[in-house]
């Protein structure tokens, strides 16, 4: 009862601020928790016609046709694939660059180089592929004209699956490094610069003010960070993949999300794509709670 008083008595002291929350929680709820309710349809044989309500329940159905399904290996392994090369290769990206800016002296280049990388997040999908495509042509495209200048042979980069996952992995480290590297920079402002002074009077190089000073100081977002990016796993870009794949490399590129699109959208399956997507975001959750405790086991560090 006590408690109830002093909640009751906060929310009127604060009252503005809980109305500022009101859009927000609207948003959500129409949003985010309202088309929960279409996760019916995975269990059913949906018919546009009849609807969520008049469709026939066929329980699991949906889920046994997706794990004995002759894609489904195949999607599970080329979206894991893609998603372990980025993690791997552009995970540290982003924290690399943000400790470079930090130890530039020059302000004016710290912020030249600041605008360059951050500029690509500001372009969508499709100007980067048309862009990225153009520039890998295996007719006129600069890369295969150095290719060719220094005796190779062109090389059609979107059609071939050896190279296409990694075309994906470079594509999306240009656009998104630079800007995920904010995140990074933000914190290592907020270490005390007492400890660099205190470090310069023990006479530490830059070098070792880096792994003694910067990194443990940033541990906590980038245990953040990573979680988050466990979390989603799965997902393997697909709005990224849709634009520069092809049926020549599904193969190698078809992912789970551009399953579902050629599934539900393409094929109308819309049972069946719905019964994907679920199975998605649920192991997405399992990974997010796995990748907190492997965070924490490895550096005692947890976000919640």
């Amino acid at each position: 009862m006590k408690g109830r008083i002093q909640w009751t008595s906060q929310v009127r002291r604060n009252y503005d601020l809980y109305l500022l929350l009101i859009p927000g929680l609207v948003f959500l709820a129409i949003f985010k928790y309202t088309p929960i309710y279409g996760l019916v349809i995975a269990f059913q044989e949906f018919n546009i016609f009849k609807g969520i309500g008049g469709s026939e329940w066929v329980g699991l159905k949906q889920f046994e046709r997706l794990f004995s399904s002759d894609d489904f290996g195949r999607v599970m392994t080329n979206t894991l694939l893609i998603s372990l090369y980025k993690i791997v290769i552009l995970f540290p990206i982003p924290i690399a660059l943000a400790i470079f800016l930090n130890e530039v002296g020059k302000m004016w280049f710290k912020r030249t180089v600041q605008t360059i990388i951050y500029l690509p997040h500001f372009l969508s999908w499709v100007i980067i592929a048309g862009l990225f495509v153009n520039i890998m042509s295996p007719s006129n495209g600069i890369v295969n004209n150095i290719i060719e200048f220094f005796g190779g042979e062109p090389v059609n980069f979107f059609m071939d699956n050896d190279y296409f996952r990694s075309v994906i992995v470079a594509t999306a480290g240009w656009k998104e490094a630079g800007w995920n590297a904010i995140i990074f920079i933000a914190a290592i402002a907020g270490l005390d610069p007492e400890l660099y002074e205190a470090s310069k009077l023990d006479g530490a190089s830059r070098i070792q003010q880096i792994f003694t000073i910067t990194l443990p100081g940033i541990a906590s977002t980038i245990v953040l960070m990573f979680i988050l990016r466990i979390g989603h796993v799965l997902e393997a870009g697909t709005e990224q993949i849709l634009l520069l794949y092809n049926p020549t490399v599904y193969e190698t590129g078809d992912v789970i999300g551009t399953y579902i699109y050629r599934m539900g959208l393409t094929s109308m399956e819309y049972s069946f794509s719905t019964a994907v997507g679920l199975f998605e975001s649920v192991i997405g959750f399992f990974l997010v709670i796995g990748g907190n405790w492997m965070a924490k086991r490895v550096t005692g560090k947890s976000i919640w």
